[in-house]
């Protein structure tokens, strides 16, 4: 989608495009009314700026549009070789062994029991090690600590998306 295309579609679909980008729906209104966008710098200045504007009940929502990965199955889906894997935002996490797996998995729900959301980092180019590392190092973090890293998280994910999701023709 270009950047025209993004400036010119009705408000609902626009929200909508901007939903599979980041849940919260208060960002998502105000990148709506933001537009015009003059171009890609500016599309992502608005959604830095606008995701500034939010607060804790808006990162939970933006939270819940992210899957858990709980179980092994989805575990071994995201994190072993596959030829879709390139296009995936873990696409580092390449040939994870069973007890990484495993051990994500556990982790991801201790996580959740003790933060109250799923576990939020920008996965790009991260293995599932680095991955399990990361979780464990931030595991016993204050739940506030933990909503403001993801939030932090939160915003490079949906500018990510929102780059990729540009074309420039």
């Amino acid at each position: 989608m270009t950047l025209e295309d993004i400036n010119a579609l009705p408000a609902d679909q626009m929200a909508a495009f901007l939903r599979t980008t980041c849940t919260a729906e208060r960002w998502i209104e105000r990148m709506v009314a933001a537009r015009p966008f003059k171009d890609r710098t500016d599309l992502l200045d608005s959604a830095r700026i606008h995701w500034a504007g939010t607060n804790a009940d808006d990162w939970r929502q933006a939270f819940e549009g992210h899957p858990m990965i709980g179980d092994i199955d989805s575990l071994r889906a995201k994190y072993h070789a596959s030829k879709d894997l390139s296009n995936a935002e873990q696409s580092g996490a390449t040939g994870a062994s069973e007890a990484t797996l495993a051990a994500l998995a556990d982790g991801n729900k201790r996580y959740l029991k003790r933060h109250g959301f799923i576990f939020i980092v920008f996965a790009s180019g991260k293995t599932a090690e680095q991955m399990l590392e990361l979780l464990n190092a931030r595991i016993d973090n204050s739940t506030e600590q933990e909503l403001k890293l993801a939030a932090q998280q939160q915003l490079k994910i949906t500018l990510k998306r929102l780059d990729e999701a540009i074309s420039e023709t």
